[in-house]
C-alpha cells in the first residue's frame, strides 16, 4: 500500500499492491495496520456503504455537521469522477477541491477527510462504489452543497449531458448559503 499525494495535502490517493496471475487478481482492499502506517491516520472505520448508480448519476456534494465523516472510497464496478471539497472555513484550502477518476480497473482508493464535502459522477454504464466511514450516518446532521455551485467551479466531465440527481441533491445549497464546519 502506498500513498499518492493530491493537490490537497489531506486528501490522499491510496494504491494497494495487486497480485495478478492467470486466475485473475487479489489485493487487500483494507488493512488497518497498513492504512495507519502509510497515512498516519487512525483507521477506526465504523460503517461500510455500498451504492450502485447508472451513467450520469451525480451524488453530492454531501457532508455532515457535528458528526463529520472521513471516507475511504473505492469503485468495485465501473468508473466515477470523484470529488472532495474542503469546506472548513478555517482551512487555508477552503473551497479548493480535488477531482479524479476512480475505476474498478485499478486498485486505487480515495481518502476524503472529515470536514470535506464529497460527491461523484458515474462515468460508465453503471458503477458500484464502496466506502468506509469514520462516523455513523446522522440524517439530522447531513447537508448538501450544490454540485454546480459557480464559486466552486468543479469541472464535472458531463459534456452535453445533464446529471441525474436526487431531490435532495437538487435542493442543495451554495457555499454562500450552506451551514459549514468551522
Amino acid at each position: 500500500m502506498k500513498v499518492i499525494p493530491t493537490a490537497l495535502p489531506e486528501v490522499l490517493l491510496i494504491q494497494s499492491e495487486v497480485h495478478t496471475d492467470a486466475r485473475g487478481l487479489f489485493f487487500e482492499s483494507f488493512n488497518r495496520r497498513d492504512f495507519e502506517q502509510v497515512t498516519g491516520l487512525d483507521g477506526g472505520f465504523v460503517q461500510d456503504n455500498h451504492s450502485r448508480s447508472v451513467r450520469h448519476v451525480l451524488r453530492g456534494l454531501h457532508y455532515q455537521l457535528k458528526h463529520p465523516q472521513g471516507k475511504l472510497v473505492r469503485v468495485v464496478r465501473g468508473s466515477i469522477w470523484d470529488v472532495a471539497v474542503d469546506i472548513r472555513r478555517s482551512s487555508p484550502n477552503f473551497m479548493r477541491s480535488v477531482a479524479l477518476e476512480l475505476s474498478a480497473r485499478e486498485s486505487r482508493q480515495l481518502w476524503v477527510p472529515p470536514g470535506f464535502a464529497h460527491g461523484f459522477l458515474v462515468l460508465s454504464k453503471f458503477a458500484e462504489v464502496l466506502y468506509k466511514t469514520t462516523d455513523y450516518y446522522a440524517v439530522e446532521h447531513e447537508r448538501c452543497i450544490r454540485w454546480d455551485d459557480p464559486n466552486l467551479a468543479i469541472a464535472w466531465p458531463l459534456a452535453e449531458a445533464r446529471p441525474l440527481l436526487s431531490a435532495r441533491d437538487c435542493d442543495g445549497e451554495t457555499m454562500a448559503e450552506a451551514e459549514l464546519p468551522p
